[in-house]
């Protein structure tokens, strides 16, 4: 995994998107110093670099439990888009990005655990090929496309067909529909042709799901730190619908971590076992699982 801290130029030089040219302060791309060192901190008194990715993964999202939801955290500007961390609010995708990135950067030297190099690994997992370009569509906005890239660039690798999954018919349309609730979409209208563009080549790509019917039984081959997609129903049509992390607790069983919206708890939660949870939301049918491999 390389070392140079690509992003800092993206965050510091001026970036020309659209008619919009102007860089994005640190202040709005890392957010919640305090909590990153208080981080820091811990991983070194628990020595957390010793563990397997998995374990240092759910470590990190052990710690962030009872961090408050904070909706569409990765919308920090109308035009440049850029990695960026925030500490005092997470939704279900920034929990398991920043577990994930905040382990990987544990393989550095100890010099090298800084907000900065925290945003490097971020913008590895989050955009296309591991780069950001300041283009909002750089980003990977789909959990079955982030899977697909993350698993060719051997980050991750994933399971689900091993562990029985089976194909459904494919719809990733959320972000046409909703565009409202985009910041960047709402701000710029004329994303909305790409934008469908790469919803369709992501919804032509097999979606498989293991159904949350066979879950409990393949609970056992799951391990701490396993990425969990949960895969919704609409009508004849199938979507990724939210993620978390898997987490093997004291007594063996393995449970769903996850930033959980306010309507239910309305922060990071250890919530039940996992193949519980699947069973307590109807429109929820399966899940994806993708394991950190380095």
């Amino acid at each position: 995994m390389r070392k140079t801290i690509g992003v800092v130029a993206l965050l510091f030089i001026a970036l020309t998107v659209g008619n919009a040219e102007s860089g994005l302060p640190f202040s709005t791309v890392f957010k919640g110093r305090d909590r990153f060192d208080g981080l820091v901190s811990k991983a070194r008194q628990e020595n957390w670099k010793a563990l397997p990715i998995g374990d240092r993964t759910a470590a990190v999202g052990r710690a962030l439990v009872g961090t408050r939801y904070k909706s569409f955290t990765l919308e920090i500007d109308n035009r440049i888009e850029a990695p960026s961390v925030n500490f005092n609010g997470v939704d279900c995708w920034t929990f398991y990005e920043i577990s994930l990135a905040f382990a990987r950067m544990l393989n550095d030297p100890e010099e090298n655990w800084t907000p900065e190099q925290l945003l490097h690994y971020i913008e590895l997992d989050r955009y296309r090929g591991g780069q950001c370009t300041g283009e909002y569509l750089s980003r990977l906005h789909y959990l079955e496309d982030w899977l697909a890239d993350n698993d060719r660039r051997g980050l991750v690798e994933d399971l689900t067909r091993s562990l029985g999954g089976v194909s459904v018919p494919h719809s990733a349309r959320e972000m046409t529909v909703g565009w409202r609730h985009y910041r960047y979409l709402a701000a710029n209208r004329s994303l909305l042709g790409p934008l469908g563009q790469m919803e369709a080549r992501v919804s032509s790509r097999p979606l498989y799901q293991i159904p949350k019917s066979r879950v409990a039984s393949i609970e056992g081959k799951l391990r701490s730190g396993d990425v969990i997609g949960i895969i919704s129903r609409d009508g004849s049509l199938y979507s990724t619908a939210h993620v978390g992390l898997a987490l093997r607790v004291a007594d063996g069983s393995l449970h769903f971590m996850h930033a959980s919206s306010p309507r239910n708890y309305g922060r990071v939660v250890i919530d039940s076992t996992l193949s519980s949870y699947l069973s307590r939301y109807r429109s929820d049918s399966g899940i994806l699982v993708a394991r950190p491999i380095r």
